[in-house]
């Protein structure tokens, strides 16, 4: 009976959101607008950076892989996250939620790979402007992207296959907005030890290695702006840096918390809100921070506009 047990659950319950049932209906409109301007925000700006041939530069092909990455990471989570605010069953199979998982996991790493990628374009292109064409070619920008997009996968396939070990006979109750790693060990039978210490050696080394790329590189930028005498310099390079290092710390600042900190058993709401705001929320914010911040996607945007007319 025991042994029987511990394959019984082939599905979970996915109860993150759960309310009143006044706030559905509000809950699931909010959010699907939320969603839809991602996919708008993100694929338009894809879309903008593609056809203006001036924008063909590393800097915006990082930005236009970052929409892209924001766009699969909303997606991930977001269309489940509404289906399961209209259906009480709120129910998703384990072969789903591995799917889910594992999606989620290659998304989420490569940003932060994208991320760690555009603060070291940006400190060549302030630090060193004049060798700026020859570090920064189109050639090591499509390497940048490529082992981005090869890191967020080898990751994802490391917890995916430690994630198969896991039984659940207890509980197949999720307490969260979609499958993640953390929610997923409390509720597991099996011994969930090792798969944390994978989580500690592998997202902890990529979220240093990123954060201390990223830190790195604005600190020798903060150290090139201040050495300038140009007020319109000084003005461009912090405009220029300015949306980026604001993504950043959106970005990483829940990320770190959900995955830093000491893991518990119990279950902690502020878990569920911290997900929601970088796998929603963040994708989101993110076209109209880098967009209404830089001359050149108005300009751009401005000739499309006109154009269209």
């Amino acid at each position: 009976m025991e042994k029987k047990n511990e394959t019984l659950w082939s599905e979970f319950i996915l109860t993150g959101l759960t309310c009143q049932p006044q706030w559905k209906t509000p809950l699931f409109l909010m959010f699907l607008v939320i969603y839809l301007m991602t996919i708008v925000g993100n694929l338009g700006l894809i879309t903008l950076i593609w056809n203006d041939p001036h924008l063909h530069i590393p800097m915006y092909l990082f930005l236009s892989n970052l929409a892209f990455v924001d766009t699969w990471l909303s997606s991930t989570v977001t269309p489940k996250m509404l289906f399961n605010l209209l259906d009480k069953g709120k129910v998703i199979s384990i072969a789903e939620c591995k799917t889910q998982f594992f999606s989620f996991a290659i998304s989420v790493t490569t940003e932060c790979f994208l991320l760690a990628a555009m603060a070291y374009d940006r400190y060549a292109a302030i630090c060193n402007p004049l060798l700026y064409p020859v570090v920064m070619t189109n050639r090591l920008c499509i390497r940048l992207l490529a082992l981005s997009f090869l890191g967020g996968f080898l990751h994802a396939v490391i917890h995916e296959s430690f994630f198969s070990r896991l039984t659940f006979c207890n509980s197949n109750i999720l307490y969260h907005i979609y499958c993640d790693a953390i929610p997923l060990l409390k509720i597991s039978c099996t011994d969930p030890s090792l798969n944390y210490l994978m989580i500690f050696i592998f997202s902890g080394s990529i979220q240093v290695f990123t954060i201390m790329t990223i830190l790195t590189s604005y600190t020798f930028i903060l150290f090139t702006i201040l050495k300038k005498k140009s007020d319109k310099g000084v003005r461009k390079a912090f405009s220029t840096c300015g949306a980026h290092f604001l993504s950043v710390s959106l970005y990483y600042g829940p990320l770190l918390f959900m995955y830093v900190h000491p893991a518990s058993s119990e279950v902690d709401p502020q878990d569920m809100i911290l997900s929601l705001f970088y796998t929603v929320i963040v994708p989101v914010l993110n076209p109209m921070i880098y967009s209404l911040r830089n001359k050149q996607v108005i300009d751009s945007l401005k000739k499309m506009l006109k154009i269209t007319i």
